[in-house]
C-alpha cells in the first residue's frame, strides 16, 4: 500500500497574519508552510502524520506533495526526518489561480510514480486531537470491507456543519450512504465529519482520471466533491476514529490559535482522566421468566440491593486485576482450596472483564470504530449472591462495558442503547458459553422496571425488543429470600431448549402463556391492583413448575415457595432458580413469613428497588468547554 501525504494548499490567510502579527510570538513562522507549524505540544504537525504512517512497515513507500513555493522548506524537513527526498512532489503551482486542487495533486503523484497499488491520502497540515491512534486498525479496516474507506469522526457541538464534508453512515454495513460537502442548513441531521483522510482501492484509482476530465475547474478539484461523485459510483465505507480534526489550509491566525489549545486542552482531558466508577445492579424477574430466552415478555425490577461495580482508570499496561475473594490465587491449605473450588466452581469474575474486553476491541473493529492506543486497569467488587439467580454475571459485564464506552468516547450513536442488552448477552453465550437471555442484560442497561417484549418479529426487524420503562414507584413492597450457601455440582439441565429448537407444542404454548401473564401483570400494576399481581405471579411459577418439572426445579427451591405460600404471599423465582420473591400484603404474615425463613436457614430481606439517575446524553463523554472554538 502507498501512502500519499497533500501539503501543496496555497491558503494564505494564516501565513499573511503571522506576517502582520505585531506580538512577535510568531516571528520565527514566517513563511514556515502551515504543516510545519507546531501543533499539540509545540511538536510540528507533519511530524504527527510521519510519526502516525513511518510505523509497523504498512506501507511500501510514502510520497508528499508541495507546490513549488515550500518545496525547499518540505526537503529540508525530509532530510531531518528520515523521509526519501526523492518522494517529495513539487506540483509547480505558485498562487492560488494556478493551482492543481486536492485531487489534481494526487492524480499527478500516480501518474508520476507510476502507483498501481491500494492507496491512502492524507492532509498533512491537519491538526487533530488525539495522536494515540492506531493506524493499523485503519489499514487492515479498509482491506477487511473490500471498498473505499473514508475517515470521520463526531463533530463537537460547537462545530459548524457547513464548514465540513458531512457523511450518512449505514448503522449495519458502514456504508457511506450520502456525502455533503459544506451542507447548508437542513440538508442533513448527520454531524459526522469527513477528512482527507481517505483509503482507496487499486481497482478505483482511475476514477480519478475520469473525474477530473469531467470537472475541468479547480474548484470542482477538491476530495469534498470527488468524495461526493464517488460515493454514488462505487461503494465507500466510513471508519470513525474517536478524535477531532481540523484543516488549516483556510484559517487565520486566531483560529489557528484557538484551534491549537483547544486541542491541547483535549489532550491534557485525556492524560490526567480521572479514574472511573460504574455500578450495574442485580435484577428480580417480576413477570415472564423464563420467556425472554424464547421470544416471550417479561417485567423486571432492577434493585439496590445488591450491585457490581468496575472501575478503569489509565495505566502503562493493559492490566485485568482478580477480586480477592472471586479470583483467589492463594489459599490457607490444600483443604481449603478443595472446599473454595467444590462450592464456587472455578469461574470468577476476571473471565467476565476479559471476555467483554475482547469483544467489546472485535465490536469496534467490526464496526470501524479506531480506538486509540490506551492502556487501562480494569478492577471489579460485587456483593451479589453467586448462583441465585439475581444476574451477577451479566452486571459485571454490564459494568465493564459502560467503562469500556467511558474510556475511549463511544456514545450511543457508536453503540446504541436498544443494542447494548444484545452485546453484554453475546459476551456470555459466544465467550463465555452461559446459557442465558436478553430479560437479565435488558434490566440492567435500562434500570428501574421495565416491560419487555421479545417478540420474534421486533427481534427480526429491528434487532432488538421493544423495552419500556414504567414508573418504579408501581411496583408493590416485595421481599427476597435465597439459599445461604448454593452449589452449582449436582444441578440437572433442562431440555426446554431442544424441544423449542423442535417446535415443541407444549414448550411453545407455555411461553406464550408467560407472555399473557406478563401483560395482565403490566395491567395491574399499572392499576395499583396487587391482589392479582400476587396471583399473577403464583400462576408464573406454577405454570414454570408444570413445563420444567420438580427434579430441574430442586428442592430447596420448591421448599423456598411453599413456605412462601404458607403465610398468604406469593412466591416465584426471579430468575433461574437459588432464589425466590414474593409479595405479602399482610403486614404480621410478612413478619412471620420472614422468621420462617430465617428459622430453616435461608437468607430474607426486603426489596429495596433501584431509582435510575435522570437520563443523560452519550452523544459526547466529555463536555465541550465553555472557551472552546466556536
Amino acid at each position: 500500500m502507498i501512502c500519499i501525504i497533500l501539503v501543496a494548499g496555497h491558503g494564505l490567510i494564516l501565513e499573511d497574519e503571522i506576517k502582520l502579527d505585531t506580538s512577535g510570538a510568531y516571528c520565527n513562522l514566517i513563511g514556515v508552510p502551515k504543516a510545519l507549524l507546531p501543533g499539540v505540544g509545540g511538536k510540528r504537525i507533519l511530524d504527527f502524520w510521519w510519526d502516525a504512517i513511518n510505523t509497523r512497515q504498512l506501507f511500501n513507500e510514502a510520497y508528499l506533495v508541495t507546490n513549488a513555493n515550500k518545496y525547499k522548506h518540505y526537503e529540508r524537513w525530509a532530510t531531518a526526518q528520515d523521509f526519501p527526498v526523492e518522494n517529495i512532489i513539487n506540483d509547480g503551482s505558485t498562487t492560488p489561480t494556478d493551482r492543481l486542487g486536492s485531487v489534481g495533486d494526487l492524480d499527478l503523484v500516480l501518474r508520476n510514480k507510476k502507483i498501481n497499488d491500494d492507496v491512502l491520502v492524507v492532509a498533512g497540515d491537519m491538526l487533530f486531537q488525539d495522536h494515540n491512534f492506531d493506524m493499523a486498525q485503519v489499514i487492515h479496516y479498509f482491506k477487511r470491507k473490500k471498498g473505499e474507506l473514508a475517515i470521520y469522526y463526531e463533530m463537537e457541538p460547537s462545530e459548524n456543519s457547513a464548514s465540513r464534508g458531512i457523511v450518512e453512515v449505514c448503522s449495519t454495513t458502514n456504508r457511506i450512504t450520502k456525502f455533503f460537502e459544506k451542507p447548508t442548513p437542513g440538508m442533513t441531521t448527520s454531524r459526522q465529519a469527513s477528512v482527507v483522510f481517505y483509503c482507496f482501492r487499486k481497482e478505483t484509482i482511475p476514477t480519478i482520471g475520469s473525474y477530473l476530465a469531467a470537472h475541468p475547474s479547480v474548484e470542482e478539484r477538491n476530495f469534498g466533491m470527488y468524495m461526493e461523485w464517488l460515493v454514488n459510483e462505487t461503494d465507500v465505507y466510513g471508519m470513525k476514529l474517536p478524535t477531532g480534526f481540523q484543516l488549516i489550509g483556510s484559517v487565520g491566525l486566531a483560529d489557528y490559535e484557538k484551534w491549537l489549545h483547544y486541542f491541547s486542552d483535549k489532550q491534557l482531558q485525556q492524560q490526567g482522566k480521572e479514574q472511573y466508577t460504574k455500578r450495574a445492579y442485580a435484577r428480580i424477574g417480576l413477570m415472564g421468566n423464563p420467556s425472554d430466552g424464547f421470544n416471550g415478555k417479561t417485567i423486571s425490577l432492577s434493585i439496590a440491593n445488591f450491585w457490581a461495580e468496575v472501575t478503569i482508570v489509565e495505566s502503562n499496561n493493559l492490566v485485568l486485576v482478580p477480586h480477592p475473594l472471586n479470583d483467589p490465587t492463594e489459599f490457607g491449605s490444600l483443604g481449603d482450596l478443595h472446599g473454595i473450588s467444590r462450592k464456587e466452581g472455578y469461574l470468577g469474575g476476571l473471565r467476565l472483564l476479559q471476555a467483554t474486553c475482547k469483544k467489546f476491541y472485535q465490536y469496534c473493529n467490526e464496526q470501524g470504530i479506531a480506538l486509540p492506543k490506551r492502556n487501562f486497569t480494569l478492577k471489579y467488587d460485587t456483593n451479589i449472591p453467586r448462583q441465585v439467580g439475581l444476574a451477577g454475571s451479566s452486571a459485571i459485564v454490564t459494568a465493564t462495558l459502560n467503562c469500556l464506552m467511558h474510556f475511549f468516547d463511544l456514545n450511543y450513536t457508536d453503540l446504541p442503547k436498544a443494542r447494548q442488552p444484545q452485546f453484554v448477552l453475546d459476551v456470555e453465550t459466544d465467550e463465555l458459553f452461559i446459557n442465558a437471555g436478553l430479560q437479565d442484560r435488558v434490566i440492567q442497561v435500562y434500570e428501574g422496571l421495565v416491560y419487555m417484549d421479545f417478540t420474534k418479529e421486533l427481534l427480526d426487524t429491528q434487532g432488538h425488543g421493544n423495552y419500556v420503562s414504567l414508573d418504579v414507584s408501581l411496583a408493590p413492597p416485595m421481599w427476597l429470600a435465597f439459599i445461604r450457601n448454593p452449589s452449582d455440582s449436582g444441578k440437572i439441565h433442562s431440555n426446554i431448549r431442544e424441544r423449542w429448537n423442535n417446535g415443541d407444542e407444549e414448550v411453545i404454548t407455555a411461553m406464550q402463556q408467560f407472555a399473557s401473564l406478563t401483560d395482565q401483570a403490566k395491567e395491574a400494576l399499572e392499576t395499583g391492583d396487587f391482589s392479582r399481581l400476587q396471583g399473577l405471579m403464583n400462576a408464573n411459577f406454577d405454570l414454570r413448575r408444570q413445563l420444567y418439572g420438580d427434579d430441574i426445579l430442586g428442592s430447596e427451591n420448591i421448599r423456598m415457595i411453599n413456605l412462601g405460600r404458607q403465610f398468604g404471599s406469593s412466591a416465584k423465582f426471579p430468575g433461574s432458580g437459588g432464589a425466590v420473591i414474593g409479595v405479602c400484603l399482610d403486614t404480621n404474615k410478612l413478619k412471620e413469613l420472614k422468621a420462617a425463613f430465617q428459622e430453616e436457614g435461608f437468607v430474607i430481606c426486603d426489596i429495596i428497588p433501584h431509582i435510575p439517575s435522570p437520563p443523560t446524553s452519550r452523544r459526547h463523554s466529555l463536555k465541550t468547554p465553555t472557551n472552546g472554538p466556536s
